[in-house]
Parts: structure tokens; C-alpha cells; sequence
């Protein structure tokens, strides 16, 4: 809403949401600057488990870890306002109606551009509404602020019905020139989408600006953008459409329909992780390594037993066997600390982020995740921790079980796309299940024994049981020989039924400061 100049980007965004009752959100941005071919993120995940839990690496394997996890890997939505989906030359509608003008291009290139136009058609009247939003919280009665609003928001309801149009009378053209039915219907999907996205966010701004007088411009604007979603919502029923809300029913068909729509366009943006077993093959040589030190060990004892006894005598015999013991065992010592080594130095899991169009390798992806004693606590971490007297009192009393997850993630930022605000950056969202947290914990509701003060009559109060997790979180970057390091801390409050509340720690809410920047060792 307000127009600012423009400030570089940080290398790195990182937003942390309950999903739902049994999942956490992590959404992640890598956003290279493009000043270096490279660009490496370290993302460390602390996870601090009371004992009670009975969390470890034998009630909770790395491999029932990993299966909790929901990774999503995708371009960030390329960045372009509604004035420039108008104009601009790198406007997908810009290029859908060139294609029209110049002759049909190959259909996938069609189908690729309309989704574009939907993905960037939704960021843009994502940032109107949360421009709404901060608006109103900032000044709910301040003209200045309610005279920019109507400005924008009647900017915005113009360029939206402009877009429309012009996307409807292309799709009308386009079907006379005999597209494949998967074509033809595709088109009509991402009408479609474009209809619900307009009543999704401008439905979202009429709710933000309910606080506003009822009365006056804010009630005029209202009723502006409300007219609008109507619209739509008439112009999809014409359609027979089943996208369409009910005030009375369940609306499982719109919900359903919502989610596949955005599923569907959406998914031109998302890349693939082709796994790659790097630190098996590793550990394939160093069990190797260790077979052989232990047929060597094998060895020497039968060449000194065949010198020093003959071969028929009970002394060989029993030398023979006492080697061929100790060769097993030397075996199997030597396999369990090279298992050790590698899950300390090696990742478990590697993959290479791919581009599902060009199959171009993007960058790669390594994951790990360690449990317990193999897990030192970063010094910075440990201190966020002890602003709170309960954690600082317990340590050394109460025991804990602490998870690590590590993620690497190294793009090639050659490979990246570039815009005309420069390189695209990937999005990374990981969704965990805590549900596994759950198993042991105890019932959530209680009754508590209450003495009434006036007449000393004895009652009964709901208590509820719950349980603290605390999540340290540390971002590291590493761009042009420097690194940067970004410290979060959150708590999870679970009961046995779920998620109850996520309070964020730290940062605590203040101005941002600048993030603190070292040489890289």
C-alpha cells in the first residue's frame, strides 16, 4: 500500500506456524543475492524433550523420524504487481495474449503461462490483503490511512477486473483454434482458481476492515469489494460451477475443489529431491575396512600358528579357532565405531533438488538427524534457554532428551531463474508430526480440590496437564566468504490431544536488528 524504495532481501526468511493439532510448520526462503555462484544454508533444529516423553533413538529411529517429516521444495512465486500483470513484458497474461496475436505456441507452454498467471495473480492480491490488514491495525481511524486504503483498494478492484477480462477473452480466443480437451480444460481450471482467488483475499479484506466505522468511505469500500466477490461467485455459478460457498451447508465440495485448484496451478512451481544414498556407500567402505583389518588380524594368527605348530596338533586346532573368534569380534567392534563416525561426520540422507521441467540439478540437499549424548548444544542456544528459571534451575537435576535435525541445502545460483528484480529464490516448507510425542504422555483434564472461602465448602476445578517442548532454532548463510547466523526459540505446549499453542521466546517482539555477520573460517 505505501510505496517504498526498494531494500535488498534477506538471504534467508524463516516463519514457524502450527499447522494443525499434530503438526509444525517451518517455511523457509533462500533468497541468494546473486553476488556469488553459490550460496550454502545450515538449518539446525534443537528439539528439548522432557524424559517423561521416553524419546530416544531406540523408542523413536531415524527412519520413524523421517517419516514424520513433510518436505515441500518449490520456486518463491515470482514477484509482479497487478500494474505490471497489465504491462510488464514478463507478464504471463502479456505473453498469453502475444501468443494469440503471433500464432499458438505448444500447449504445455500455454498451460505453463496460464498457472503462472494464477500463482502470480494470488501473490499479488495476497500482499493487498495483508496491506489491508497492517492498515487497520496500524490506524483504525486515521484518514491518512483509510485515504490510502480506498485509493488502493479501488486501484486494486480495477486492475483485478481488468486481468479478468482479459485472461477470459484469451481463453475465448484460444479455444478457436481446436486445443486437446486436457487443454481446453485446464484453461477452465485456472479460471476457475482466478475466481476463488479474488474471493479468497478480497473477502479477507472486507473482514480486516470490519473494525473500520460503519459508515462513511470504509462502509463505501466495503461494499466496493464486496460487489466484486459477488461477481465472481455469480459468474461461477452461471458456470455451474460447484466452487461456490453455502451459508447453510457443509461446503466439502468447495473445500475440496479449493485445495485441488491451488494444488493444480500451483504445481509448475514445485521442484523434485531425487534421493541419493551417499553416506550408505560410505559406509559400505568402512564395514569393508573393517572386514579386512579383522581377516588380517585372521591371517597373521594362522600364519604364526601353521609356523609354530603342525598342522595336525590339537595347539593349531584350538589357535585356529580362538583367531577365527577374535577375527568376528574385531569384525563387529570395528563396524559399530565406524557407525559412529559416520553419523557424526556424514549426513543421513542426500538429495538433489531438481527442476522437473529441464531436469536440471538445482543445488543438493543433505539431511541428519542425531539424538542425545551424540548432540552438543551450541553455547549461543543454551543461553537463550536459561532466561527461564524453571530450564535453569532443572539443568543437572531433570533429565532431557535433546533431537537434532540438520539441513543443508547448497544452491547453484547460476541455475536459478532471474526476474527483473533479480535471481528467484526456492522455498522450502517442512512440516513435522509430533504425534509420536504424544504416546506416553499422561490424561489432559484433571480435578482439582477447591475450598470456598465464604462458607468453606469443598468443590471441584477443572485442571488441565500439559507439557512443554522447547525448539532452538539456528540459521546459518554462507555467501561471498561471509557467514550469517540467526538465533530462534519457541516453545510448543502439547497435551495428549495435540498442539495447544506455540509462544515464540525469542526474538522477543522488538524492531528487528540486523542480523550478526562473521568472516567465514
Amino acid at each position: 500500500m505505501c510505496r517504498v524504495s526498494p531494500t535488498p532481501s534477506p538471504l534467508l526468511r524463516n516463519r514457524l506456524d502450527v499447522h494443525d493439532r499434530k503438526q509444525f510448520e517451518l517455511k523457509l526462503e533462500y533468497q541468494p543475492s546473486g553476488s556469488d555462484d553459490e550460496t550454502r544454508y545450515l538449518v539446525e533444529t534443537y528439539v528439548f524433550l522432557p524424559a517423561s516423553l521416553n524419546i530416544d533413538s531406540e523408542t523413536y529411529p531415524r527412519s520413524d523420524f523421517y517419516a514424520d517429516i513433510h518436505n515441500y521444495v518449490r520456486f518463491k512465486t515470482p514477484v509482479l504487481s497487478l500494474e505490471e500483470l497489465r504491462f510488464s513484458e514478463g507478464s504471463p497474461l502479456m505473453r498469453l495474449e502475444a501468443g494469440l496475436r503471433t500464432g499458438l505456441v505448444g500447449e504445455d507452454a500455454l498451460i505453463y503461462q496460464a498457472k503462472l498467471l494464477s500463482c502470480v495473480f494470488r501473490g499479488a492480491l495476497r500482499r493487498f490483503a495483508q496491506d489491508v490488514e497492517s492498515l487497520c491495525e496500524a490506524g483504525r481511524e486515521a484518514p491518512p490511512g483509510c485515504a490510502r486504503m480506498e485509493s488502493d483498494a479501488l486501484t486494486t478492484r480495477d486492475h483485478v477486473r481488468e486481468i479478468l477480462e482479459r485472461f477470459r477473452a484469451w481463453a475465448r480466443g484460444a479455444n478457436l483454434h481446436g486445443l486437446q480437451d486436457k487443454t481446453r480444460a485446464s484453461i477452465r481450471l485456472v479460471d476457475e482458481y482466478l475466481s476463488l482467488t479474488v474471493e479468497q483475499f478480497l473477502r479477507k479484506a472486507v473482514a480486516d476492515m470490519a473494525a473500520l466505522p460503519r459508515s462513511g468511505v470504509s462502509f463505501e469500500l466495503r461494499k466496493a469489494l464486496m460487489d466484486e466477490v459477488l461477481l465472481e461467485e455469480q459468474y461461477r455459478r452461471a458456470h455451474q460451477l460447484r466452487s461456490v460457498i453455502s451459508p447453510t451447508g457443509d461446503n466439502e465440495e468447495y473445500i475440496h475443489r479449493f485445495g485441488f485448484l491451488k494444488k493444480f496451478c500451483m504445481n509448475i512451481l514445485f521442484l523434485s529431491a531425487r534421493r541419493a544414498q551417499k553416506r550408505q556407500s560410505w559406509e559400505e567402505v568402512l564395514f569393508a575396512l573393517a572386514a579386512g583389518v579383522a581377516m588380517t588380524f585372521a591371517s597373521a594368527v594362522a600364519f604364526w600358528a601353521q609356523v609354530r605348530f603342525t598342522q595336525a596338533s590339537l595347539n593349531f586346532f584350538l589357535i585356529m579357532i580362538v583367531g577365527y573368534m577374535m577375527k568376528d569380534r574385531i569384525k563387529e567392534g570395528m563396524r559399530r565405531i565406524f557407525s559412529q563416525v559416520a553419523a557424526r561426520h556424514l549426513y543421513d540422507r542426500t538429495a538433489r533438488i531438481v527442476e522437473p521441467v529441464t531436469g536440471r540439478s538445482l543445488g543438493s540437499c543433505e539431511e541428519k538427524v542425531d539424538y542425545g549424548r551424540a548432540v552438543r548444544v551450541p553455547a549461543e542456544l543454551a543461553a537463550l534457554r536459561v532466561r527461564d528459571d524453571l530450564v535453569t534451575a532443572s539443568q543437572g537435576e531433570l533429565s532431557e532428551t535433546v533431537l537434532r535435525y540438520q539441513k543443508q541445502v547448497v544452491l547453484d545460483v547460476k541455475l536459478l531463474p532471474r526476474t527483473e528484480r533479480g535471481v528467484s529464490g526456492i522455498t522450502d516448507i517442512i512440516r513435522i508430526n509430533v504425534e509420536r510425542f504424544l504416546r506416553d504422555m499422561d490424561e489432559p483434564d484433571y480435578a482439582l480440590e477447591y475450598v470456598d472461602l465464604e462458607n468453606f465448602s469443598v468443590g471441584r476445578v477443572r485442571g488441565t496437564k500439559s507439557y512443554q517442548v522447547d525448539l532452538a532454532f539456528r540459521f546459518i548463510v554462507e555467501e561471498a566468504g561471509q557467514e550469517r547466523v540467526s538465533l530462534h526459540l519457541v516453545r510448543l505446549v502439547l497435551d495428549r490431544n495435540g498442539i495447544k499453542r506455540m509462544m515464540r521466546l525469542y526474538p522477543e517482539e522488538q524492531p528487528p536488528r540486523p542480523e550478526p555477520i562473521r568472516s567465514a573460517a
